[in-house]
């Protein structure tokens, strides 16, 4: 459960007076990855979040977040903190590629928040271990399965996150060929990934925010480019494995889409309980998605 308070040894918080400042002062914390940049789209789940990225390991933690929100003194000491507002279309993909561009040949992650990143063996071994053996296997880059996780009970948690009480689908996950464009024949090793919450609401989703995986690991690099459908302008960042066998996979447990759904009031009151036949509780535990098929091992034990 990502809510315990983490060491004070090694902090190095700090704060800057915008994004452009940021870029411009805050090299250290691009010199070394793999870094971590969470964006803040409200004030659900915060401290859990930047706690729970700062004990995955990663070198350092960027918090792209509006000035008016607050966050408890062991995180705020542990965080870059950069003003950032994610609400103007394509804000957040333009910021990434900005930090791509301003530290390429580390290895970055991005998530929202109330988003939690696991891996595999994630209890037990740190980020930069996961990501080294990955960069040995040749790969720049890891696909992410977007996992919903919703409250059990609406009437308690009327905006369908809690911690305490998180589930998530256990099946009604599948893939579909992913085509070129221009020819429409299907793209080698890509697949679209659809299921969970996005999939059992469909009728309230846009139609270009269904599939639920996001390359959020990635190797910067001189002209790489994020494109808003969270893929890459260089195609073999979109793989799901190289040629030769199955790679790592990892999962962030993600309670963005039942936030979305319960505060949009096109939605809100069509649903009542998120709940269903194929509902589990969330264990926050690797071994569970590992069961589930909802990320892969590859050749790492």
């Amino acid at each position: 459960m990502p809510d315990r308070q983490i060491s004070k040894a090694g902090w190095t918080g700090m704060e800057y007076a915008s994004f452009d400042h940021f870029l411009k002062t805050g090299g250290a914390a691009l010199a070394k990855g793999p870094v971590a940049m969470i964006f803040v789209e409200d004030d659900v789940e915060l401290a859990t979040t930047m706690r729970h990225h700062i004990q995955c390991g990663f070198k350092s933690v960027l918090a792209l977040m509006p000035d008016a929100f607050t966050l408890p003194p062991d995180v705020e000491s542990r965080v870059h903190r950069i003003p950032f507002d994610c609400g103007p279309r394509l804000a957040v993909t333009n910021a990434i590629n900005r930090i791509i561009a301003a530290a390429p040949g580390i290895w970055m992650y991005y998530c929202f928040n109330a988003e939690y990143l696991f891996y595999p063996f994630c209890e037990t071994r740190s980020i930069g271990e996961m990501l080294a053996f990955h960069g040995e296997e040749r790969r720049d880059a890891m696909l992410t399965y977007v996992i919903d996780l919703y409250a059990d009970d609406l009437g308690a948690f009327p905006i369908g996150v809690s911690l305490d009480r998180a589930f998530l689908d256990k099946s009604g996950y599948y893939a579909q060929a992913r085509k070129e464009p221009e020819t429409g024949h299907p793209r080698e090793r890509q697949l679209d990934f659809f299921g969970g919450v996005r999939w059992r609401y469909e009728e309230h989703i846009p139609k270009d925010s269904r599939k639920i995986d996001r390359i959020a690991l990635f190797r910067s690099a001189p002209g790489l480019h994020l494109q808003p459908d969270h893929t890459f302008d260089d195609q073999e960042y979109n793989t799901y494995a190289c040629p030769w066998h199955h790679n790592l996979t990892a999962a962030i447990c993600s309670f963005r889409t039942a936030k979305a759904l319960k505060k949009n009031p096109g939605s809100t009151f069509e649903i009542q309980s998120f709940r269903w036949h194929n509902s589990t509780p969330f264990e926050w535990h690797s071994r569970q998605l590992l069961d589930l098929g909802l990320m892969e091992p590859g050749q790492w034990f």
